[in-house]
């Protein structure tokens, strides 16, 4: 019987994530004989749980200069790749595989079942079809590479020769999925340089007018808690810096990896309470002291008197249905708790994370100058492919970090 393993194979793709299962699918319905390596035990962890389960699969964006613009600096090496495989295939890859992609807030594509398991299942189902052999629990250990070229690769202590390798092993954010940066250590070993990652201990942009309006002003104790899809996510209390793009100051540079992560999982809104300390009823009554003693005030010249003076009037503009030149004894008691509420839960509507072109995951990997774009070939290795998360791109939210996977994998996957 034939020892398989020793097989010269075509293409052996390491990484079975999104980026290596589309770039193992494309080889092997191309009639080539691939091998998928996982370390693993089992394939697309990373994909089962993006997007909070939802697994927010593309951007339906249709300016392709629009869509590019959100990956920074690397937009201009990137028409090559997006014009052989975009948003628009992915959309169509799907659908023809029976899972129709539906459209959200802010563009974002997720499947109509709204389960990203069934982007994995039809994935799976791609690479069976495309008849690719995969060895899961199978971590490479070695790349053994002579004369410019990789000559094989040492994964569960069996060596396995190839013709053409595709690295997809992802980058460093969710390390509990598999992505411990191992791409990154072989491709320094083979000669490529590996950009650090941006620090995502950034400030927050928000939407918020009201927040805007009182840049410069800082409140030392309040509580922030932030929503994803207006499910709750996490609070922090402490000190907040309001600026003129959104949010900053301790507290919010330590959460924003953690808010990073819920931007990829559906719309980040916040509340801010400016009295944690006290409950609804604490604080109606404390507001019931200061009007009993201002009663023939107007409420917007007594209003400083109950929250900080610099943000009162931003706060005022937030009542709807309450007049701030309505007299305090004629403010009515639905009223009275109508401000109550809003007081201990403002309205923050966070749009990114600023710092290096407002990047929401870290980027850092290998620089895009070492790889040739049109085909995702080193150009330090001649046999080698790079794709996904090893690059250095500033991936956001939205659905372009996983299209940016889908459209490197079926280029790489199509010239190895």
């Amino acid at each position: 019987m034939y020892n398989w393993h020793l097989m010269d194979w075509d293409v052996i793709v390491i990484g079975g994530g999104a980026s290596g299962m589309m770039a193992a699918g494309k080889a092997g319905e191309l009639g080539k004989r691939v091998l998928l390596l996982e370390k693993n035990k089992y394939l697309g962890e990373k994909l089962k749980i993006s997007g909070g389960g939802r697994c927010n699969v593309t951007n339906e964006e249709q300016d392709m200069k629009k869509f590019l613009s959100h990956y920074g600096p690397a937009e201009k090496f990137l028409y090559s790749v997006f014009s052989q495989y975009n948003n628009n295939d992915t959309f169509a890859f799907f659908e023809s595989r029976g899972l129709p992609l539906i459209v959200q807030a802010l563009k974002r594509a997720f499947p109509n079942t709204e389960k990203a398991i069934d982007v994995f299942n039809v994935m799976d189902q791609y690479l069976k079809e495309s008849k690719v052999t995969v060895k899961v629990s199978s971590p490479v250990t070695k790349i053994i590479s002579e004369n410019g070229r990789i000559k094989s690769v040492v994964a569960g202590g069996v060596e396995y020769y190839g013709k053409s390798f595709v690295f997809a092993t992802g980058g460093l954010s969710h390390p509990e999925t598999g992505s411990t940066g191992d791409g990154f250590k072989w491709l320094n070993d083979l000669g490529h340089t590996v950009a650090k990652p941006t620090p995502s201990i950034v400030p927050m942009a928000v939407s918020d007018a009201w927040i805007k309006s009182i840049a410069g002003t800082t409140i030392d104790i309040m509580k922030i808690t932030f929503f994803v899809d207006e499910v709750k996510s996490f609070s922090k209390k402490g000190r907040i810096l309001f600026t003129h793009f959104g949010l900053s100051g301790p507290l919010i540079l330590n959460s924003a990896k953690a808010v990073g992560d819920l931007l990829h999982e559906g719309i980040v809104t916040a509340t801010i309470d400016l009295f944690p300390e006290l409950d609804l009823g604490s604080l109606e009554k404390k507001m019931i002291e200061i009007f009993d003693a201002n009663k023939n005030k107007m409420l917007k010249n007594i209003f400083s008197d109950l929250v900080p003076a610099r943000i009162a009037l931003a706060i005022l503009t937030l009542l709807k249905e309450v007049n701030p030149d309505t007299k305090v004894h004629s403010v009515t008691k639905d009223e009275r708790k109508q401000i109550v509420r809003l007081i201990k839960a403002l309205p923050v509507s966070i749009t990114g994370l600023m710092g290096f072109d407002r990047a929401v995951v870290a980027d850092g990997g290998i620089p895009l100058s070492e790889i040739d774009m049109k085909t995702m070939q080193s150009l330090k290795i001649k046999n080698l492919f790079i794709t996904g998360d090893l690059l250095h791109i500033n991936r956001p939210s939205g659905g372009f970090s996983l299209q940016l996977c889908w459209t490197t994998g079926y280029v790489a996957g199509k010239n190895a």
